[in-house]
């Protein structure tokens, strides 16, 4: 095990009761092992799921697994289920802050009344957890489309337990675009660049879309105990691909974001509002020749 994913164990273990009950250890090697375990069978029902839709099968991703298991631990300690944190921040904030590039969805599910931490009762219980996520049914399906979104590449699942009150945090994530190195912090009104290249060859660059939304701040707990759905903010700009003259999109532009034949692009992207706030950069894509284009990246500046 790497130092760091020993340290990353060590600090969550602390505070998790499956690292303080019998049978298990104080040794996160042994807790990386419990965790293993429930995450391999996650894994292995979410990819018979997808198998039956016939979609691609999706890979665990460290990143996500480590946003996902300390979001889980949040909502246990704080005693509630919700895609927002303590600090205010939505699953899109959390991986990107901790260095993703990759567009996420994330499923949560609890249970206040885990009767047992033993490694096969937690498998057993997050299963469960995981399977009326599954089993939802139209129109109130919004998991169970998550969970078989083709998109889908990777994911990370989060799990943890205090005091019996279980936590999982599913994060899938799309790994099509390979976004370069890109500033996160900046002021209000300036202007930064925003490149990278498609992973696929048969991906294309729809558009790329710069959403805002004010810095978060910190809810009640009984705002964080309500059951709610996230989405991007509702207040973006759209930067087009360019076109070659005469051509020119329908407002008149002809679009200011560089296509390059290899999959590559770039654009300037003005960090238009005045006051601080979170910008997140969305990599429209297609596939395949589809007219169906889905969210690739979701990268977050804050502007102080």
């Amino acid at each position: 095990m790497s130092s760091s994913r020993r340290a990353f164990l060590k600090s969550v273990s602390a505070s998790l009761g499956i690292a303080l009950s019998d049978p298990f250890s104080h040794s996160p090697d042994d807790l990386e092992k419990t965790f293993a375990e429930i995450r391999a069978n996650l894994l292995e029902m979410v990819n018979e799921e997808r198998d039956v839709e016939r979609v691609a099968p999706v890979a665990i991703e460290e990143l996500a697994t480590q946003v996902a298991t300390k979001h889980a631990l949040d909502m246990a300690l704080g005693v509630f289920a919700s895609h927002w944190g303590r600090d205010g921040l939505k699953p899109y904030h959390r991986y990107s802050f901790a260095g993703g590039t990759h567009a996420t969805q994330e499923n949560v599910s609890s249970a206040n009344n885990t009767w047992s931490t033993k490694r096969g009762d937690l498998k057993q219980d997050t299963a469960y957890l995981h399977v009326r996520l599954y089993q939802e049914k139209p129109p109130y399906d919004g998991h169970r489309r998550t969970i078989l979104a083709p998109q889908h590449t990777h994911v990370g699942f989060g799990i943890a337990v205090e005091q019996l009150r279980l936590r999982m945090v599913e994060l899938f994530v799309a790994k099509h675009v390979e976004v370069r190195p890109i500033r996160r912090t900046a002021k209000p009104g300036a202007e930064i660049f925003f490149a990278g290249k498609m992973l696929n060859r048969d991906s294309v660059l729809n558009h790329v879309e710069v959403f805002y939304e004010p810095l978060p701040t910190a809810p009640e707990l009984s705002w964080l105990r309500e059951s709610r759905s996230y989405s991007l903010p509702k207040e973006s700009r759209v930067l087009r691909p360019k076109v070659s003259s005469p051509l020119r999109y329908a407002d008149g532009s002809r679009g200011v974001v560089e296509v390059s034949p290899d999959g590559s692009f770039i654009t300037p992207v003005k960090l238009y509002k005045a006051e601080p706030g979170i910008y997140t950069i969305v990599a429209w894509i297609r596939n395949n020749g589809s007219d169906n284009a889905f969210p690739a990246t979701e990268v977050c500046i804050k502007a102080l």
